[in-house]
């Protein structure tokens, strides 16, 4: 457990430090029921800071719900320093829906909607953490948030700090088993809960957590020579979502005007 606790240490310090660097009073958390949330809102927790957890249902799948309730009131047994909010957002969603209208069997319409639901719960975080001066934690992984670019940009991608951003997905289960989050959550199925039915980020991708991992871990992927039709494919797999997901995995661009155009601002 060497390997757990110096992470798990390291991390609670590093949120603690910057929280109070930037003069912040807490933290304010979505939980969806998944591992990542749980373990995040697990490290704000043990800061000994004030932490807002919050459950954003938009038709939300039972169990999802179910496993980020339990989660939460596990969380305030241990620690007096949580606070929780159930929010209901499926009538807001309903309402944008109907106010953008579209065609309902058209996949990109569709994806928005889904992209959608990530956005309003954004927003709704950063609505407390602006009411208690709170910094939103970011849940997202490493193989999703610097590997394929698996998240919503202003979504779940809107965050403030990102604890667990370098941990791989296998790295999150251990120190999150480590902390003592829930068989349920561990065992559940990832997903990121955007869509109406059961499809699992597995469904989504193309690939497990671990396959990613392991192309990742490939040092020069474009000279690798795989050893199997699978280890081809995955690589494509990798190869199409980081390529069409780099733009929210590089720094906003900007338009930087040459020295000698501004210049001409002074001679109009």
């Amino acid at each position: 457990m060497k390997f757990e606790k110096k992470i798990s240490d390291f991390i609670i310090n590093w949120l603690l430090n910057y929280n109070l660097d930037n003069k912040m009073k807490g933290f304010v958390v979505g939980v969806s029921g998944g591992v990542d949330s749980a373990l995040a809102s697990s490290l704000c927790a043990m800061t000994g800071l004030p932490l807002l957890c919050l459950e954003m249902d938009i038709y939300q799948k039972k169990d999802e719900k179910t496993r980020a309730i339990n989660h939460i009131k596990n969380l305030k047994k241990k620690f007096s320093n949580v606070e929780f909010k159930s929010i209901e957002l499926s009538n807001t969603f309903d309402v944008f829906q109907k106010s953008v209208g579209g065609d309902e069997e058209n996949h990109n319409h569709l994806h928005s909607l889904a992209n959608s639901r990530s956005r309003l719960r954004m927003v709704t975080l950063y609505y407390y953490a602006s009411i208690y001066n709170y910094l939103v934690v970011g849940t997202g992984n490493k193989v999703e948030d610097f590997g394929i670019g698996f998240y919503t940009k202003y979504g779940d991608g809107g965050v403030d700090l990102s604890p667990i951003a370098d941990l791989m997905k296998s790295e999150v289960f251990k120190v999150a088993k480590y902390l003592g989050v829930s068989d349920e959550i561990l065992n559940a199925q990832p997903t990121d809960g955007l869509w109406s039915d059961n499809r699992t980020d597995k469904d989504q991708i193309g690939a497990s957590y671990e396959e990613l991992e392991w192309v990742m871990s490939i040092e020069d992927r474009d000279k690798y020579n795989p050893k199997s039709n699978r280890e081809s494919e995955l690589i494509d797999i990798y190869n199409k979502f980081n390529n069409i997901n780099k733009h929210k995995m590089l720094p906003i661009p900007i338009c930087h005007i040459p020295k000698k155009f501004k210049s001409l601002i002074k001679n109009d």
